[in-house]
C-alpha cells in the first residue's frame, strides 16, 4: 500500500487545496483524491509539480507501507 502525506504536508505549510490547485494548475478533484488517499493513479508530471511547489522530495509525499 502506498500512503500519501499530502494532507499532513498541506497542514504543516498551511496551504489549502484550492490554493494548491490554483498555483499548480492541478485539478481540485485530483488533489482532493490525493488528500483523502482515494486516488488510484497519478501522473508523473503532477508529482513533479507538487514536489517543486511544496519544496519536498518524492519520499516526503509518498511512503510504501508493507
Amino acid at each position: 500500500m502506498i500512503k500519501c502525506h499530502l494532507s499532513t504536508i498541506l497542514g504543516e505549510k498551511k496551504i489549502r487545496v484550492a490554493e494548491l490547485s490554483r498555483d499548480t494548475g492541478i485539478n481540485k478533484n485530483t488533489l482532493h483524491r490525493l488528500y483523502n488517499e482515494t486516488a488510484t493513479r497519478i501522473d508523473l508530471e503532477m508529482i513533479e509539480k507538487l514536489c517543486k511547489y511544496l519544496e519536498i522530495q518524492i519520499e516526503d509525499l509518498f511512503e510504501l507501507i508493507e
